[in-house]
């Protein structure tokens, strides 16, 4: 039945113009936006995984940022150690040319006073940003190093760095050490050597010294060393001295040097004997640390103008020197692992924004493939809803 009230035909081609009117209006707006999903409404789980992931690499650019500055913290706080570690190995070299009797002793001292003037100034220069991890003004630092996203939220984690105290200031001399060859009454240093084979040797802990909490002894045997602080119970005892030879007893026997024996003579306050049963020579250096002292707090006291004073510094200068090169190893490990997360984080950014790129970028060959098909889609259903809204027109022929 036909009817003039009533097109089918049109009505079919308009619905299928219409559909591929969209198509092609959605085809456009890919190729222009770069994006098959550009909103919510073309995808809404895919546009929802996309933005969780935008936020996320965003994040991770303020992380690079992060580890940008602490690498550079860490970085000026390396150098500066080495610094202070070459100066201390000036030192070094001035202080054993004034175990010669035969040499103006007071010319070297004024030459250690000007390297340890260097190493004050190398020490306060060496701060990024205001931050300075030598200078015992900081005890660590955490430089954020990634977001870690799980089921339940997104976290933060962080790379802590150590500081390093190599300041010089507060430092004051106690008689830590007696009895002990190479330290005198007044010493705050001891050194010696204990021969291999059965050799021995003392440290004396000075009973009568004044400790207060926090000071520490530091005992340096070969390459390895043991340190005992002071607690408030310690000062608070009859024989604080006493204690601290049982807790550097136990400190020296957790080195684990082969062959050597470490004794607690109780008949004698603060007493060690070290026995050596090993082959090789053992070299023994004792430094005293006050609580308020900077790590290299003892330098201040060393003075090469006598020959007492120079043998006593001559073990002082070992332990510096270890800790100015403990701290440069510190910080390089610290430096070297910020390099290696800010290396990943880059390349983890770059793989989310692939991964991005893969769930909502339009795939341009395929769209222009599809473009062109919908405009003769587009043509031939103009054609075919022309034709349609023609087909009434026959109707007048029966009324003729």
């Amino acid at each position: 039945m036909s009817s003039i009230l009533t097109n089918s035909s049109a009505m079919v081609a308009l619905q299928t113009m219409k559909s591929i009117n969209m198509s092609l209006s959605k085809t456009q707006s890919d190729i222009s936006t770069g994006k098959s999903v550009a909103t919510a409404k073309d995808n809404s789980a895919v546009w929802a995984i996309s933005k969780v992931m935008e936020s996320d690499v965003s994040g991770f650019k303020g992380i690079s940022d992060s580890l940008s500055l602490g690498s550079s913290t860490v970085a000026v706080a390396q150098t500066a150690a080495e610094t202070v570690t070459d100066l201390l190995t000036q030192i070094k070299s001035k202080i054993v040319s004034a175990q010669d009797d035969n040499v103006d002793r007071a010319k070297i001292q004024t030459d250690v006073v000007a390297l340890r003037s260097q190493i004050a100034s190398v020490v306060g220069a060496a701060q990024f940003n205001g931050l300075n991890l030598v200078d015992g003004s900081n005890a660590s630092v955490d430089v954020l190093s990634s977001l870690d996203r799980s089921s339940t939220g997104v976290t933060a984690s962080s790379i802590t760095v150590n500081a390093q105290d190599l300041s010089i200031g507060g430092y004051v001399a106690k008689a830590a050490f007696t009895g002990t060859t190479g330290a005198s009454a007044a010493a705050d240093t001891a050194g010696f050597a204990v021969d291999g084979a059965g050799g021995t040797g003392t440290l004396v802990i000075d009973g009568a010294a004044a400790f207060a909490a926090g000071d520490s002894i530091s005992v340096r045997i070969g390459d390895k060393t043991a340190t005992y602080t002071f607690s408030a119970a310690d000062i608070a005892s009859t024989t604080p001295a006493d204690v601290a030879a049982v807790g550097m007893k136990t400190a020296i026997e957790s080195l684990g040097i082969a062959g050597l024996a470490v004794d607690y003579n109780s008949a004698s306050a603060g007493t060690l004997v070290m026995t050596n049963g090993g082959t090789a020579d053992l070299s023994v250096s004792a430094q005293f640390k006050n609580a308020g002292s900077g790590g290299l707090g003892a330098l201040s006291g060393i003075d090469v103008s006598t020959g007492a004073g120079a043998a006593t510094a001559l073990g002082a200068i070992e332990g510096m020197i270890q800790t100015s090169i403990d701290a440069a190893a510190s910080f390089g490990s610290s430096g070297s692992r910020i390099t290696s997360q800010a290396e990943f984080v880059g390349k983890l950014t770059d793989a989310m924004k692939t991964g991005i790129g893969s769930l909502v970028d339009t795939n341009m060959e395929e769209a222009s493939a599809r473009l062109q098909a919908l405009q003769v889609q587009q043509q031939l259903s103009t054609q075919a809803l022309s034709i349609a809204n023609q087909q009434p027109q026959s109707l007048l022929s029966l009324f003729r």
